[in-house]
């Protein structure tokens, strides 16, 4: 069941999209050139802590892995796809792309976001994996308003990626969004006629996070049990939003 939430829970997610992007800006404009993939777990951290917020990711149950995660970030570099985890020994050079997920629950509500930055100096392939991803996703939100469906947010990633030369990843997908970090329904980038499409209805809200490679879609979970890479070592990047259906269309809120 897809849970509809009223004006005033919208904005109490708003207050926990916002601390996430406030936390993901200044991560991000972190990762240059020495500094580890831990370094931006410790400052993320703290800002959670200093705002009274609850990381959504750190002891989170995961039945694939058999166990609980331990950090407040995902951090995945190059090949890495998603739940890369960060390490004081995964220092960033340049060249390298950094795909950085994180979330909070702030006063019972969640807030989901991620983004992925260049270390330095990257190379053109990379950079365009970068906008195409992101484009994807905006596109992806112009389709979040009453009346249209399901498919047609998933459809719009797929058909922008694909005409633009890269491949989506399928074992992974966005999700619902409330007073749980993972809710109905399941929004993959990809449109699976497996799965029903529902029409979009005032109050709902989505965390829709486009996971784009620059080679074969294909994937696989490193022996950590948590860190997935595409298989053929290509670059990944991974952007995403929390994104309100409302009567004015849709409402962003994980950025001002």
């Amino acid at each position: 069941m897809i849970v509809r939430k009223t004006q005033a829970e919208i904005e109490k997610m708003r207050r926990a999209g916002l601390l996430v992007h406030e936390i993901l800006t200044r991560v991000g404009e972190m990762a240059v050139e020495a500094v580890s993939t831990w370094d931006l777990e410790v400052a993320a951290a703290k800002m959670m802590d200093d705002a009274g917020a609850k990381p959504a990711f750190k002891g989170y149950y995961v039945p694939a892995a058999g166990e609980r995660y331990k950090y407040v970030l995902c951090t995945s570099v190059n090949s890495e796809i998603v739940h890369g985890m960060p390490s004081p020994k995964r220092v960033l050079k340049s060249g390298d792309l950094v795909s950085i997920d994180t979330g909070v629950s702030l006063d019972g509500w969640y807030g989901d976001s991620a983004l992925t930055v260049g270390v330095g100096e990257i190379n053109e392939e990379a950079k365009r994996l970068i906008r195409i991803t992101q484009e994807s996703l905006e596109l992806a939100i112009e389709q979040v308003r009453e009346g249209k469906r399901l498919f047609d947010i998933c459809g719009t990633v797929e058909k922008y990626v694909v005409e633009n030369g890269f491949s989506i990843v399928r074992e992974y997908v966005g999700h619902g969004i409330g007073t749980q970090l993972h809710e109905e329904p399941q929004i993959p980038n990809y449109v699976d006629r497996r799965n029903e499409n529902p029409r979009l209805r005032e109050g709902m809200v989505f965390a829709i996070e486009p996971m784009v490679n620059s080679g074969r879609p294909e994937t696989k979970v490193l022996k950590d049990r948590w860190t997935a890479v595409t298989k053929d070592g290509s670059y990944s990047a991974h952007f995403e939003h929390c994104v309100a259906v409302t009567a004015n269309g849709p409402y962003v809120l994980t950025r001002p």
